[in-house]
């Protein structure tokens, strides 16, 4: 039997402390400046974010940060603090929330926690696909803050989650509202990637964008493959919801710079799609947990507006899972099974 003092951590991107260009323009310097994110040599990721980045997308980047912005904050963050009220309402262990970038910080977390004597520690990164830009980084940026501030601390981790049943589940449940009426195009939008970080990430470094049908047929590539696991995802969602092929497409969106990225591009496709037949559009972004930035204003906003003016007649951006309960249950009984895998021990 454990007598492990337990204890789970939230993990998400970040945001801006405010919606201002001061503090847009540390945040993007911070997010940035991370090797696994602008992955180029040094000396070339400092160029390129203090000559082309920093001197011109904070005021852009604040601009759209203002017309999300809510008297609470930012909405990933105040999104993420209400799925941890209700987690602690179903779970009886101390939770705390931490972003990758900004504030909370993954130190102050663990700080408070080696504080409280945790031993075992579940962290719970909020992101259902492996990237590494997303999961692996934040693996990486807790595993280094443990090791520093509480060696003694045993950290399990929530594993990519992009095709498990009670996933699927939530996020079905959570759209179906938007998919009673008709409409012409299910659009499962998903936040895109160099192609170079599937390269990169492929451990044969011989199959991922080098094979045709690479995502498709099975490979041990796919354990950190982004772009399989977000088709994955799709599958699963539409034979659950009984989405006809014809009826739904893929895309992907927030591509920054000019290398080639994941394609086809969502921006693209909202000007493609009313040009080929489709005028009520749903978009959904199986990417995020939380309603942010990149689906509040990328696409409820802009999205719109780009697929509105092409020709569409009829838009609308579903809510990611938020405090769906589908979803606040599904949180509950990953950090159950942690916990009596802890009792086992």
């Amino acid at each position: 039997m454990s007598s492990e003092k337990e204890a789970v951590l939230l993990l998400n991107l970040g945001s801006p402390s405010a919606c201002t260009v001061k503090a847009v323009r540390a945040y993007l310097k911070e997010f940035l400046s991370d090797e696994r994110v602008l992955d180029a040599h040094p000396l070339v990721r400092w160029l390129v974010l203090h000559c082309f980045i920093l001197p011109f997308r904070p005021r852009r980047s604040a601009e759209a940060y203002q017309s999300v912005w809510t008297p609470e904050g930012a909405p990933l963050i105040t999104g993420t603090y209400r799925q941890r009220a209700l987690l602690r309402q179903v779970c009886n262990l101390p939770i705390e929330v931490a972003m990758r970038y900004g504030q909370p910080s993954i130190e102050e977390a663990i700080d408070r926690f080696q504080q409280a004597g945790v031993t075992a520690l579940y962290a719970m990164p909020l992101y259902p696909h492996y990237a590494m830009s997303s999961y692996e980084t934040v693996v990486v940026k807790v595993t280094e803050a443990v090791a520093e501030r509480a060696p003694q601390m045993r950290v399990e981790w929530l594993q990519p989650f992009y095709q498990d049943s009670d996933y699927i589940e939530a996020l079905g449940e959570s759209a179906q509202p938007a998919l009673k009426d008709d409409y012409d195009c299910l659009l499962f939008s998903f936040h895109g990637l160099p192609e170079r970080h599937l390269h990169r990430s492929d451990p044969s470094k011989s199959y991922c964008l080098k094979v045709p049908d690479c995502c498709f047929n099975p490979h041990p590539a796919h354990a950190t493959c982004y772009r399989h696991q977000c088709f994955a995802t799709v599958q699963k969602f539409v034979q659950r919801a009984g989405i006809p092929k014809e009826k739904y497409a893929v895309s992907f969106q927030s591509r920054l710079g000019r290398d080639p990225w994941l394609t086809p591009y969502t921006d693209e496709e909202f000007v493609r799609l009313p040009k080929s037949g489709v005028k009520r559009l749903r978009v959904i972004c199986p990417a995020f947990v939380c309603d942010c930035l990149e689906t509040l204003e990328e696409i409820a906003i802009q999205g719109k507006k780009i697929f509105l003016e092409a020709g569409g007649i009829s838009f609308l951006q579903i809510p990611c899972l938020n405090d769906h309960p589908l979803w606040i249950r599904f949180l509950q009984q990953k950090v159950l099974a942690w916990q009596a895998k802890e009792l086992a021990r």
